[in-house]
């Protein structure tokens, strides 16, 4: 069995949910009562948004090769960023890989992709949501993948940060997410919604609506732990 090697810290939260996840699936998946291992690099996630705040790339690209990098010395066979936002980047860093280094993003355009949408709403920090390494991979795919407008871009990642991040949920945060969606479904006729946030699932589930939510945490773990048992 190949062990991955997880980039984490990216958030906290997040990085606590991709752990109990690749295990919870792996022992799904296998039948086993035993815990596959799992190797971890966690970053300061505060240093790596400062530095994408400051349109400094080339750090960020060196900042996470430099994790895969140090995770391939310490036996991992491939790794994944927990973490949507840094998927920006994620071509430059696959390339100065050692070992695979599977996507976030082609995952969850996969899992949109079968379930046949062609126009979905992308919910996530701002840098998600106004670069174009969602957007433009799902059109490659024929999937129109549609953002908030400019305000409640603004309104989403600071929640995010403000809330989520810290493990912070609440019922008025939820319904203004909710709301937001229910203004996309009306003008801009999505038909599902992409969590491109790995916290924005500790405040919005399957069910809050009537069109689907596509988590991006579990569509990479499914991708990871497929990975893992090849």
């Amino acid at each position: 069995m190949k062990i991955p090697g997880m980039i984490g810290g990216i958030g906290p939260e997040s990085t606590v949910d991709y752990y109990r996840s690749i295990i919870g699936t792996y022992r799904e998946r296998t039948g086993a009562a035993d815990y596959p291992e799992i190797l971890v690099y966690s970053i300061d996630m505060t240093r790596m948004l400062d530095l994408i705040g400051g349109d400094r790339t080339e750090d960020v690209v060196e900042l996470l090769s430099g994790a895969a990098r140090s995770l391939a010395a310490s036996g991992a066979d491939f790794a994944f960023m927990a973490s949507n936002t840094p998927h920006y980047v994620f071509r430059e860093v696959a390339s100065r890989s050692p070992i695979p280094l599977l996507s976030i993003v082609d995952a969850t355009c996969g899992a949109v992709k079968k379930a046949g949408l062609k126009r979905a709403g992308l919910l996530g920090t701002r840098f998600t949501m106004e670069k174009d390494f969602y957007t433009g991979a799902f059109a490659g795919e024929g999937i129109i993948l549609e953002v908030p407008d400019a305000a409640e871009r603004t309104f989403i990642h600071e929640k995010i940060f403000s809330e989520l991040e810290l493990g912070i949920v609440t019922d008025e945060t939820r319904k203004a997410f909710l709301d937001i969606i229910h203004s996309m479904k009306i003008a801009k006729n999505i038909q599902g919604i992409v969590l491109g946030c790995t916290e924005l699932p500790l405040a919005l589930k399957q069910g809050d609506d009537d069109i689907p939510f596509f988590n991006t945490v579990e569509e990479h773990v499914r991708s990871i732990v497929d990975f893992m048992l090849l």
